[in-house]
């Protein structure tokens, strides 16, 4: 199974370095005289689903010029439809990406409009825009997408239960231990995870990455020409996870998030690692919820302070015969009302200023949205953040170890492996 992913995330990069040669421009005018547009994101599911159902209608009514044809699929498969499908000669008009090395690949192989012309022209839709949030999508200086999301991700606790055994949020490592050890010892489950899903491991992964390795070290890395992962500290960062490994729920590898998730709501864990987009999924809880920060760690020589989390937003074809009625609906999906309607009925937070306030968000998601605003630098989703393949070895690996059949050492062999291939394929 993981020899057939790794093969086709093979083909799948080749297919985007070969950008240039998938044909001519593909989107087309309706025989009603009207433009159509294609438009495709990752949410065929409640409450995305109908949200961006609602927002094209909204749109067309306004532009009676203009239909929208949308597709989308779940998460794992958006991510290897949307790569071939941009090497096709139908490309969608319109198209998710999360940010960072995902988005890169598209404008590596020519497959995303430069929007920065847009974003000067129309200064008063662009500076609403959180700011923070658009570096992501720009590669040399020039702006590929726009986003829509942005998200943190924190860990969150039940105060009732921190009160009751007189604990506090932990600023640092050895705190984070302690307050696990004392709600272990009063019987707690003191962290739950799921990690079936190895997207759930990169969160860890990342951020622990991000505390333990020079941040030059990390950039030097993750650029898929020149990425070793020989540094000292990524074996840390790993044997800093496995510490963590005692005060998880038992059999990790065999429940998802969202079980994990149903857990800590429910009231049976005291403590959960997830991201701020997630406080309306946990629903009406009988306890009062706190959150924080990911600790630093005293010996970490990385970034002691940063938040992970990345904006996720869209990209419009390089191949699009209207960029200009596409950038309309984008100008429109990040407009100031359609991010109020995304806080309130999806409990997403918009990447538009001021669109979350006490009519529509709990004092928790208000506290979110404060702390990724707050947040002095932002580290991306680290399977986002490098190369499909070495991200692979990455997780699997660290899977692998939290069941006990690897060590970090070994870990970061088969990781070091990857990243020699990726390295050579790159300079072909």
């Amino acid at each position: 199974m993981k020899k057939t992913n790794l093969i086709l995330a093979s083909l799948l990069s080749c297919s985007l370095m070969l950008g240039g040669c998938a044909g001519k421009q593909t989107s087309s005018n309706s025989d009603t005289g009207k433009t159509t547009l294609t438009f495709f994101h990752r949410w065929p599911k409640e409450p995305e689903k109908s949200y961006f159902e609602e927002v094209v209608k909204e749109f067309e009514k306004q532009h009676p010029d203009i239909d929208i044809k949308t597709e989308a699929v779940l998460n794992d498969s958006y991510k290897d439809k949307i790569k071939v499908m941009t090497g096709t000669n139908t490309p969608p008009d319109v198209y998710f990406s999360w940010s960072d090395e995902f988005a890169r690949q598209f404008v590596r192989g020519n497959k995303a409009l430069d929007l920065t012309s847009y974003y000067k022209k129309d200064s008063a839709w662009s500076s609403q825009l959180v700011q923070s949030q658009i570096k992501p999508y720009t590669v040399n200086n020039k702006i590929y997408g726009v986003p829509v999301t942005m998200d943190g991700k924190m860990f969150f606790f039940n105060k009732d239960i921190f009160d009751k055994l007189g604990l506090k949020a932990p600023t640092n490592w050895s705190e984070l231990l302690n307050v696990l050890s004392v709600l272990k010892k009063k019987h707690y489950t003191a962290l739950e995870f799921g990690s079936q899903d190895t997207w759930t491991i990169s969160h860890y992964v990342g951020t622990l990455n991000q505390r333990m390795v020079k941040p030059d070290v990390l950039s030097k890395d993750y650029n898929s020409k020149t990425g070793a992962f020989t540094d000292k500290g990524y074996v840390k960062a790993l044997e800093k996870l496995e510490e963590l490994v005692p005060y998880f729920n038992k059999n990790t590898n065999s429940i998802d998030h969202e079980y994990a998730r149903q857990q800590f709501s429910n009231g049976k864990a005291a403590m959960f690692y997830a991201e701020t987009a997630e406080i309306k999924l946990f629903g009406p809880t009988k306890f009062k919820i706190g959150m924080f920060n990911f600790p630093k760690v005293d010996d970490g020589k990385g970034n002691a302070t940063n938040l992970t989390g990345s904006p996720e937003g869209f990209m419009i074809s390089s191949k699009t015969k209207h960029p200009k009625e596409a950038m309309e609906f984008l100008e429109f999906l990040t407009s100031k009302q359609m991010g109020e309607k995304l806080v309130k009925e999806v409990g997403k937070y918009s990447a538009v200023n001021d669109t979350a306030n006490s009519s529509n968000s709990t004092p928790e998601q208000l506290e979110a949205v404060d702390n990724i605003l707050q947040a002095k630098e932002m580290a991306p989703w680290f399977d986002m953040a490098i190369d499909a393949r070495i991200a692979d070895a990455y997780l699997t690996g660290t899977q692998l170890m939290l069941n006990g059949d690897k060590t970090p050492k070994e870990v970061m062999k088969d990781v070091q492996k990857a990243a020699a291939s990726v390295r050579a394929e790159s300079k072909k």
